[in-house]
């Protein structure tokens, strides 16, 4: 009887546990199968706007050239230190003028 009894609470037990576990099975296959379409989609749009933005590039250099910048002028750069020529000036006066080739 103790057999029987140990048999028919295994019988129990796998009778809930199978269906249950089928049943999560499915959920975690759905889940893992939706994430996977998310990441092939993400995939594709970041293609897709990869080559719309080489597009992009191409017809601007084809149809409005960067313009050539001047070279900033004398005027254009900004003001000298007071205080750093100041400490030039006196390592120049405690090491000499530096050497030129």
């Amino acid at each position: 009887m103790r057999i029987l009894w140990t048999l028919f609470k295994i019988i129990v037990g796998l009778a809930i546990a199978i269906p249950v576990g089928i049943i999560a099975l499915g959920l975690t296959v759905g889940v893992v199968g939706a994430l996977v379409g998310l990441a092939v989609m993400a995939l594709k749009l970041a293609c897709i706007g990869f080559v719309g933005y080489g597009l992009y590039r191409l017809a601007r250099y084809m149809v409005a050239p960067a313009p050539r910048l001047p070279a900033p002028s004398s005027q254009e750069l900004p003001p000298v230190d007071p205080y750093y020529e100041a400490a030039m000036r006196d390592l120049d006066a405690e090491l000499g003028p530096p050497a030129r080739n």
